[in-house]
């Protein structure tokens, strides 16, 4: 059993010894072959260290950049979320300061879903906020659309971008009147319909309520003129209308608590025999 240990180990062995007497015969000796090849070996050692330095410094140099793309993206999130905590501030004290600068009733809410496929909105007041139906909902950009449901505490919306929503409107400075209502395509476009072709209307020019909807106060923004065209065969015009308050954007409203005139209501809903 020693002896197959010892034919195992023995190269070894030798090879070790042999190394370490070469070692032990250069240090000893000073001269110049020994020197020589002394120096020569310290250049290849100092070169292949030089070698595995640079590979380690790339090594850390990659960690580093890793690291530092971490903190990047970390600062890049918290950089948006300051901004957007900034943003909302300044609306909500733009929505504060448009509630100041009126003296009608509202009750501030907060839309809390967005159903595109009823095309309705929730906010979160109800009856408990003295919220009720047909009360015209706006915030400090224009309007947005009319409480159909109403619970305890949440509420339904018609947003002006449902083709059930028609509102009275006008276009100034030349008070020409007609009804406001979505084509049901784009979500930037509402169409006033019944506009004479003889009105001087052109791209820009304002559009607010009427006030004849009984709900909507006049004068209140819905958007401005964006084209007008003629209606093939009809004396009126195709005057379309970019919405000065985008669906889209709409997170804090308020609802006026003011609605239209139940005895009123009840008689414009009539047939007329």
């Amino acid at each position: 059993m020693t002896f197959k240990v010892w034919d195992r180990i023995q190269d070894w062995v030798i090879f070790f010894a042999l190394l370490v007497v070469a070692v032990a015969t250069m240090a000893a000796r000073n001269e110049p072959v020994v020197r020589g090849l002394r120096a020569a070996s310290l250049e290849t050692t100092s070169w292949v260290e030089a070698r595995f330095a640079w590979a380690g410094g790339y090594f850390r140099a990659l960690e580093e950049n890793s690291l530092l793309r971490e903190e990047n993206i970390d600062l890049s999130s918290e950089v948006a979320l300051s901004r957007e905590a900034q943003s909302e501030n300044e609306r909500l004290r733009t929505l504060l300061g448009f509630r100041d600068s009126t003296e009608l009733r509202m009750h501030a809410a907060r839309v809390v879903n967005k159903d595109w496929e009823q095309n309705l909105l929730t906010i979160d007041a109800g009856a408990a906020d003295s919220v009720k139906l047909d009360m015209p909902v706006v915030d400090d950009r224009g309007i947005i659309g009319k409480v159909v449901l109403v619970s305890e505490h949440y509420a339904r919306v018609m947003p002006y971008l449902n083709t059930d929503f028609l509102l009275p409107a006008r276009i100034l400075p030349f008070q020409a009147e007609g009804i406001l209502k979505w084509e049901g395509q784009r979500r930037d476009q509402l169409l006033l319909d019944h506009i004479p072709r003889t009105e001087p209307v052109i791209r820009g020019q304002l559009v607010v309520t009427s006030g004849y909807s009984g709900a909507f106060p006049s004068s209140f923004p819905v958007g401005y003129v964006d084209s007008v065209a003629t209606k093939p065969g009809r004396p009126e015009l195709l005057v379309y209308v970019r919405p000065t308050s985008p669906i889209d954007r709409a997170e804090y409203v308020f609802v006026i608590l003011e609605r239209p005139d139940p005895e009123r209501v009840e008689l414009e809903s009539r047939p007329i025999q």
